[in-house]
């Protein structure tokens, strides 16, 4: 029986997948952020399962239409692969009139990784204890605002759906990254901010914020004791960021299929996966094409009714 690592040499060794130059994963969003630190994690185990060198290259901008974009236009040959979010890969195609590209048809889906929750957090100051009385504070007349890391991105479509949901009108304050809007919610400025746990996680553990609520449908295995905004008077309630592979369109299924198993290798380590869960990670069940589909498909779907009904707008 041959190895299974000599027949993804084999299928990687094929012209199509321009095996003599290293492999490009892509992210879309600036270094330093849980999407930049995942991907990174990522590349190393990916080299694993392609037996090559994985690089990490940022390119940030407009949501991640920028990275997207970027790989899009790249050779179609599995080369570069973008580590896609709700972002480019579903929500921005109704926040840019001018996205340039369609992530439908523009792109090949490899397959979902996971999603990360986002944790509705408050100031210490803030006089509730859960989503309901934080519910009650807004309807009694309680100017309350939630910072955003800016117009379009999930912490600000979080607010609004919580906002729709919930029949509470807090205002929104858009920043320019989710360090600047902590910053304004740890000095108390600002009210709340719909962030990832992760970003979360250090300062609820010191006091000086309160999580309310675990923004997924599932709570977070590292956020165990806070219920989810669901289970608070929200059933239905999920604003989660979702992650997954994509390539240009046009590369060849050989190289598509080795990249997937690569992935689906590397999910099946389990320092990779226990790693992933303490990061707040909900793995994605199923590592495939058609698994990242109808995820896609799920979001775009979702979001659109929030955004044509709350006239959510990008920056």
């Amino acid at each position: 029986m041959i190895p299974r690592r000599t027949l993804l040499g084999a299928v990687l060794a094929t012209p199509a997948f321009a095996q003599t130059k290293p492999v490009t994963l892509v992210v879309p969003f600036a270094p330093g952020g849980p999407t930049d630190l995942i991907a990174r994690r990522l590349a190393l185990a990916l080299h694993d399962g392609l037996g090559q060198t994985v690089l990490v290259e940022n390119r940030a901008g407009a949501g991640g239409n920028v990275g997207a974009e970027f790989v899009m236009r790249g050779p179609a040959d599995g080369s570069a692969i973008l580590f896609g979010t709700s972002g480019p890969l579903a929500i921005n195609r109704m926040l840019y009139p001018n996205q340039g590209y369609d992530p439908v048809r523009d792109f090949a889906p490899i397959a979902p990784i996971g999603r990360i929750p986002n944790v509705l957090t408050v100031n210490a100051s803030v006089p509730a204890q859960n989503v309901q009385e934080l519910i009650a504070l807004g309807k009694r007349g309680g100017r309350l605002s939630f910072g955003s890391s800016g117009n379009g991105a999930s912490s600000h479509l979080a607010g609004a759906l919580f906002n729709q949901m919930a029949g509470t009108s807090f205002e929104h304050i858009p920043y320019r990254g989710t360090g600047p809007a902590l910053n304004d919610l740890l000095a108390g400025h600002i009210a709340m901010v719909f962030t990832d746990v992760l970003t979360a996680l250090p300062h609820v553990r010191e006091g000086r914020l309160r999580a309310l609520g675990v923004t997924t449908e599932a709570r977070s295995a590292v956020l165990p004791d806070v219920p989810t905004v669901a289970e608070q008077g929200l059933p239905g309630y999920d604003a989660s960021v979702f992650f997954g592979l994509v390539v240009a369109a046009a590369t060849p299924a050989p190289a598509r299929e080795a990249i997937r198993a690569a992935t689906e290798g590397a999910l099946n380590q389990a320092e990779l996966r226990r790693w992933l869960e303490m990061q707040g990670m909900q793995l994605a069940p199923a590592v495939t094409p058609a698994a990242l589909t109808a995820l896609m498909a799920e979001e775009t779907a979702r979001w659109g009714v929030v955004i044509r009904e709350t006239g959510a707008r990008a920056d």
